[in-house]
């Protein structure tokens, strides 16, 4: 059965010579983002061009525009393990063609002839999109695609090649920053993605699967839509043609101006379904900016950790109807907790904007800077409060984490996320203990433990805090671990093989 999943697109093609020797070549999407001085180029075509009446000038936003989008080549190294979670970053930003086949070959060879944990240094070759904000060579794309890069060339639409300098790179938005030394540069106007309307015609431009300045055109389908995993970016969904290649390009408003930058798709093969996903381009600029001020990107946090409100949940706290995010957890020390935010609260707004899911509150905190003074709206206790909080820094925590790790080292090593349940929840599994998994990877996912399961015993100890979970962990003396879970109304034992 064929699995729907979100995908970076990249094209890989993978060969072997032996056990030391590969090479992958990829196409991957790369992000990108732009500002420029808007020229309305809206008007219909003429008949005697064969456009019909009142369509968008197409033609024209292409022949004004095409020559700021850029192809971009990238040369590295990356490491692929028997397991995703000992992979590099690049490995969630390529779509996963060339890491699940290196995956697959490693993990065959570890069960043919017992090795265990078996990485390997594999050469990659992406060929992605992206486009120019500035006539002195400053050039905007997907921060996945350069993650493991050695050289990054860009080649524009006159043929010209030119070695590029990674500014910087934000992760968290997927946004990077390029440079190359040329000038007088076509560059591209920029829009405001506020203006755009669900239904309206926008038009994407870029290389998939290395057919260079390729034109594509669709609909906005969506606005503000959240994705599923770690991502806080608000994206705009269109039915535009995206295929592996073309991240990082730009995506076109009807006055040839540019609303966001081309990013990931929606696909059970991994090329385009009909879905298709951009960055906002108030967001990239945004991020933009900071990176080339300073050469990384600042974020806000708040220190607490977040779920959807489905409408038994709803139910149980009292909520008109399903909205806001539900907060599982709050950072000993954080803005959420010094501003007293709890466990079971439902946020509900930031600064008087609406928070409908879970996702807006990372993609509203995300566009905060640390040190911003915010205002929380939560539901508590069956009525509104209003929280003041000053946001931390979200770069500064993670350093500090990976100075320190914490001591759920151990879940992290195995690829899961877990978290007790609410009161609500325990009624509507009908569990008394066990602990619920949010997302699986690496060797978690290879055991078969899906996001879901409530996870009930280890090694047949009952376990109901991440406490417990540690201590089990580590006081393993065996190869693996016998996982006793609870999926739908059965109970099933999952043997997990440790690293």
């Amino acid at each position: 059965m064929l699995k729907t999943s979100f995908h970076r697109p990249a094209w890989h093609v993978f060969t072997s010579l032996w056990l030391s020797i590969f090479g992958v070549i990829g196409l991957g999407l790369a992000h990108s983002h732009v500002a420029y001085a808007a020229t309305a180029i809206a008007a219909p075509v003429d008949a005697g061009a064969g456009a019909l009446a009142g369509m968008p000038d197409f033609a024209g936003i292409t022949r004004r525009y095409g020559a700021a989008v850029v192809n971009i080549s990238v040369s590295g190294m990356r490491q692929v393990s028997t397991t995703a979670s000992a992979s590099s970053s690049a490995g969630s930003g390529s779509s996963g063609s060339d890491a699940d086949q290196m995956q697959l070959f490693l993990r065959r060879f570890q069960d043919q002839f017992g090795a265990t944990g078996a990485t390997m240094q594999v050469p990659v070759h992406t060929l992605a999109s992206g486009f120019i904000v500035s006539s002195d060579g400053l050039i905007l794309t997907n921060a996945h695609v350069v993650a493991d890069a050695s050289e990054v060339v860009v080649k524009l639409t006159d043929r010209r090649e030119f070695r590029a300098k990674v500014l910087g790179t934000d992760p968290k938005t997927d946004i990077a920053v390029l440079k190359i030394a040329a000038t007088h540069l076509p560059t591209v106007a920029i829009g405001k993605p506020a203006d755009l309307q669900v239904g309206q015609w926008v038009l994407a431009i870029g290389s998939p699967y290395g057919f260079e300045n390729t034109v594509t055109v669709g609909v906005v389908s969506a606005k503000g839509r959240s994705l599923p995993g770690d991502s806080v970016v608000p994206f705009i969904q269109t039915d535009a043609a995206v295929n592996p290649g073309n991240s990082g390009g730009p995506l076109f408003n009807t006055q040839g101006e540019v609303i966001g930058i081309n990013s990931e798709i929606y696909s059970h093969t991994g090329a385009f379904q009909g879905l298709s996903f951009a960055i906002p381009i108030d967001l990239a600029q945004r991020v933009a900016q900071q990176i080339v001020a300073t050469g990384h990107a600042e974020h806000g946090l708040l220190g607490v950790a977040a779920q959807e409100v489905n409408q038994t949940l709803a139910d149980a706290f009292g909520l008109v109807k399903p909205m806001g995010a539900l907060v599982t957890d709050v950072s000993k020390g954080s803005a959420g907790a010094a501003a007293g935010v709890r466990v079971g609260d439902i946020i509900t707004q930031v600064d008087g904007k609406p928070v409908e899911l879970a996702g807006d509150l990372s993609s509203l905190l995300t566009m905060a800077t640390p040190g911003q003074h915010i205002t929380l709206q939560v539901w508590r206790d069956g009525k509104a409060k209003q929280l003041a909080a000053i946001l931390g820094d979200a770069r500064q925590a993670k350093e500090a984490q990976a100075g320190h790790p914490s001591a759920s080292a151990p879940q992290g090593q195995l690829g899961m996320v877990l978290r007790p349940l609410l009161p609500g929840e325990r009624n509507a599994v009908d569990a008394t203990s066990g602990l619920l998994v949010e997302s699986v990877s690496g060797l978690s996912a290879d055991a078969g433990l899906q996001a879901g399961d409530l996870l009930l015993a280890i090694d047949g100890q009952p376990v109901s805090t991440l406490l417990q979970v540690r201590s089990a962990v580590g006081a393993a003396t065996k190869k693996s671990l016998a996982l006793l879970i609870q999926r739908d109304t059965e109970n099933i034992y999952l043997p997990l093989r440790l690293p």
